[in-house]
């Protein structure tokens, strides 16, 4: 029997996710992960102050991978009470684990205790994530789906443009701790415009799942150990560090395939593609993005603030492919919007590999990332939309955790990998390299995002 698509609440079509019933909740929303992500940016820009003043600078790595692997058992967590019992519990739930993970760190007498607030931070803000997911497909329609993550993008990438000069102020002129303390008083406000809407959920237990699999919360920890492992040796010189990688990305892969819906490592049409996708361009775009500053400095001799001007536009094009592909909405299919964010990723990567090869004038490569801001813009909003509208409701947390899961993975295990990439490459060509093995993965993507149309998979129970 075929299996029932996402039902929605029987809401008269709207046109705008600005409308009365869904301002305070939009604009909620839209705060708590502007802040999510403002955070993220905010502890890159004062970490080294903040090492340097608590005498931890042996923990400086640590205090950057500690959250991924927290975050990994957040999105399950989350994914699992969700489909039991509906997102309002757990998006309650969550933003406190943030909060306190926040005033933690704000109070942090030495880096222990920081690193014990970036756990905690690291496993309520990946469960936020997920809560949210499945909060949009109960309380808003299917076809203001693709605006509503069209306005997430915009939250994520804001912070990048603003995130490290507001941060860097606050620490000048108010102190580091309040980079952490100031932020979870933002939070609990944000939350509080969300809390009407979530007393309005049902959050009666589904009595068709059974309870939460305590299997899954530990292979996610296990997946999470695995990527902070691969985060180490990426950045690890040692003869070793090659092997010590495989060997994590091996336990990493064993301990996700239960997280993900059946399928996926296959590219199987429909949900399973979908989540596939995200993989391959998390780890394509972002495992060339981190050395594009670099890049600028070794070939072109640009100052810090110049070279990160590239990132800037970036963003911006990001933002305006997040609103192109909302504006179209149901007119344009999901996998369409992928497919075309695919070529122009492999266009920008394309460009970077130019770029290292034959030095051309810097504006080329400016030029060439924005486009892949852009494509990005319309891949990643419709990738969270397929993955809705090929869930059932009994599925929503599942699908929502294993799509920000594989967010993390691929991430984390193209930049470990390109890191040993770069480490091993003969001198001068670190850059070719690591290049031409992101431009690999985004030709993959392309031929794959085809697939991504088709009926929903079933999970992996």
């Amino acid at each position: 029997m075929p299996l029932r698509r996402s039902s929605h609440n029987p809401a008269p079509a709207t046109e705008t996710i600005y409308a009365p019933q869904f301002l305070a909740t939009t604009m909620g929303m839209f705060v708590l992960v502007f802040l999510v992500a403002f955070e993220s940016m905010a502890v890159t820009t004062v970490m080294p102050m903040v090492s340097e003043l608590l005498n931890g600078e042996r923990y400086f790595a640590l205090a950057f991978a500690a959250p991924i692997a927290s975050g990994m058992l957040g999105m399950v967590a989350a994914g699992e009470v969700t489909d039991r019992w509906g997102p309002k519990h757990p998006l309650f739930i969550s933003v406190a684990i943030f909060c306190v993970g926040l005033l933690i760190c704000g109070s942090a007498a030495n880096m222990p205790m920081l690193i014990g607030g970036r756990i905690l931070q690291g496993v309520g803000g990946g469960a936020i994530t997920v809560a949210i997911y499945v909060l949009i497909a109960r309380a808003y329609p299917g076809q203001l789906h693709s605006k509503i993550f069209a306005l997430f993008a915009t939250a994520w990438v804001q912070p990048a443009m603003v995130g490290p000069w507001l941060a860097g102020l606050m620490a000048v002129h108010l102190g580091w701790r309040w980079v952490f303390s100031g932020v979870a008083v933002l939070v609990i406000v944000a939350f509080c415009a969300m809390v009407p809407v979530l007393k309005s959920l049902d959050s009666e237990r589904n009595q068709e799942l059974g309870p939460v699999s305590v299997k899954r919360l530990g292979l996610a920890g296990l997946t999470g150990l695995a990527v902070i492992s691969m985060n180490l040796l990426g950045n690890s010189n040692s003869r070793w560090s090659l092997a010590g990688l495989a060997l994590a990305l091996v336990v990493a892969l064993v301990a996700i395939r239960p997280l993900l819906p059946r399928g996926t490592f296959l590219a199987r049409r429909g949900l399973p593609a979908t989540i596939t996708t995200r993989i391959f361009i998390t780890g394509a775009f972002f495992g060339v993005e981190v050395y594009l500053p670099y890049l600028l400095r070794e070939d072109y001799q640009l100052a810090p603030d110049r070279a990160g001007l590239i990132l800037t536009a970036s963003a911006l094009c990001w933002s305006m492919g997040s609103w192109l592909q909302g504006r179209l909405g149901e007119k344009v299919a999901s996998s369409t919007c992928i497919t075309v964010g695919s070529v122009a990723g492999s266009v920008a990567i394309a460009t970077a590999l130019a770029t290292a090869l034959f030095h051309p004038p810097v504006l080329v490569l400016v030029c060439g990332w924005a486009v892949g801001g852009f494509g990005m813009g319309m891949i990643f909003p419709r990738q969270n939309v397929n993955m809705l509208a090929l869930s059932t409701k009994e599925e929503q947390g599942f699908n929502s955790s294993a799509m920000s899961v594989a967010d993390s993975l691929g991430n984390a295990g193209a930049t470990a990998i390109g890191g040993v990439i770069f480490a091993l490459a003969a001198a001068g060509t670190g850059f070719v390299a690591v290049f031409s093995f992101s431009l690999v993965l985004v030709l993959v993507l392309i031929a794959m995002s085809p697939r991504t149309k088709g009926a929903p998979a079933l999970a992996a129970r």
